[in-house]
């Protein structure tokens, strides 16, 4: 396994000299291949956009899936160039949008902030963007890889410029909140089923979803503001979007601002649903006597 993992790796730091068309190109070629293979997660894609969108059409939501399967595929491959480029050309490719304050506040702020940033296919160049824009220190959570290699090569690239610390969700939530009291940035990523322990269910288009309330919780354990943080691949690179900080939030109901991050992320996905991240079996968790939807 290490010796595969570490070819691959070889083979994603050759892919960070070509063109990025060509990159995309064989990102198109992979994806329109593992939408025709990949048939366990193309009915999970399925499922999750029939639970989602039943008001369109049967050749709408393939036509999404087919799409959705071509972006996965782009976005992992563009880890090539993210994670091992010149700089110049990683700054090039990212283009940081949106709110004024909100992205002045992030480079040069010392209010603790979380950047809300949901699964869309374009999260680690909307991370790699903001390290490279603010000197602050900022903390991402992620989940270990079971090959040693491949979680080192992630956890590196997401390091790779910026002062930032990578814990595993182990590790708790003491580390988060200093890291926050201390004027830091959390990149947080809480849309998705991570099962039913310290879950709440709120609905996610209109579908109970077991969902991780950490975005209010956090916010308030560490008195920190709420940025959302909208990604979006482009065909010249990336389009981070920095949205207006929540104002209100968080409250004092967990579970109220749980089914509000739902909401309004719900929004984020309608201008672009082929972008989220729809390969995730979001609806696994089900609440209790509810049968099971993959």
């Amino acid at each position: 396994m290490s010796f595969a993992s570490r070819l691959g790796i070889r083979f994603m730091q050759s892919l960070s000299h070509l063109p990025l068309p060509v990159v995309r190109g064989l990102g198109m070629v992979l994806g329109r291949v593992l939408y025709v293979v990949a048939v366990p997660r193309r009915h999970v894609v399925a499922t999750n956009l029939a639970l989602c969108f039943p008001e369109k059409s049967v050749a709408e939501r393939h036509r999404i899936a087919r799409e959705t399967f071509v972006l996965a595929a782009q976005s992992w491959l563009d880890r090539a160039w993210l994670w091992h480029a010149p700089e110049a050309l990683v700054k090039q490719r990212l283009r940081v949008v949106g709110s004024a304050p909100e992205i002045d506040e992030i480079a040069h702020g010392d209010a603790p902030m979380i950047l809300f940033a949901p699964h869309f296919y374009g999260l680690d160049a909307a991370a790699t963007a903001l390290t490279m824009h603010t000197a602050r220190a900022s903390t991402t959570i992620y989940s270990t890889q079971s090959d040693p290699v491949v979680d080192a090569w992630i956890r590196e690239g997401r390091k790779r410029f910026g002062n930032v610390v990578t814990l595993n969700r182990s590790e708790g939530i003491k580390p988060i909140v200093a890291g926050l009291r201390k004027s830091g940035l959390l990149y947080l990523l809480p849309d998705m089923d991570f099962g039913r322990e310290q879950t709440v269910f709120v609905p996610f288009y209109g579908v109970q979803a077991a969902t991780v309330p950490s975005l209010s919780r956090f916010a308030r354990l560490g008195r920190a503001k709420v940025v959302p943080v909208v990604s979006k691949l482009t065909p010249d690179g990336y389009d981070i979007e920095v949205l207006p900080v929540w104002r209100d939030f968080p409250s004092d109901d967990a579970t109220a601002d749980t089914a509000l991050m739902n909401e309004r992320l719900q929004g984020y996905i309608d201008r672009m649903p082929s972008q989220y991240y729809w390969v995730h079996r979001r609806f696994k968790t089900r609440p209790e006597g509810e049968p099971k939807v993959y």
